[in-house]
């Protein structure tokens, strides 16, 4: 499914890490999807930490956002700062998500830093385009759909086909 995605190449020698950011639930099972893809590169993970993170992703690399992120300027500043701090440290080869307002900060402060992005629109919004996607449009580098409709508001975005 990946290869069909047609994401951003890391190579071999690339050491730097793949970073997977994203809030609990769907957001979360969206990339949790592409563990075929991100299982075999260096990755690390910025989720917040709520029950379903934890278990879900027992063993793995998580540094903890603030959440809740919705209409919440305080954790959005402490975001933008994880994600200066984050990206500056990690320097990934990407940075990967399906949202939600996590992503954000971390698209923006990577599109200066000119790492690349990937944002995939989550698979239960057919007829209109989620707040993140729109936020994090001007900052992304490659953006996947899952339904056709989804062409419609995202007309750059590559068709891949239901992840869930």
């Amino acid at each position: 499914m990946a290869e069909q995605m047609d994401l951003p190449r890391t190579t071999e020698a690339d050491d730097r890490p793949v970073l997977l950011v994203s809030t609990q639930g769907g957001h979360l099972a969206q990339l949790l999807a592409l563990r075929d893809w991100w299982s075999s590169r260096r990755h690390v993970w910025v989720c917040p930490e709520t029950p379903d993170v934890v278990d879900r992703l027992s063993g793995e690399r998580v540094i903890r956002s603030y959440s809740p992120t919705t209409r919440n300027v305080p954790n959005l500043l402490r975001n933008v700062g994880l994600a200066v701090e984050v990206l500056r440290r990690e320097r990934p080869a990407m940075v990967v998500s399906a949202g939600a307002g996590v992503a954000v900060p971390f698209f923006v402060v990577a599109w200066m830093l000119r790492i690349p992005t990937v944002f995939i629109e989550v698979y239960d919004r057919v007829d209109t385009p989620t707040l993140t996607g729109r936020l994090c449009g001007p900052f992304t580098t490659r953006r996947i759909v899952q339904w056709r409709s989804q062409l419609e508001f995202y007309p750059d975005a590559h068709l891949v086909g239901p992840l869930l």
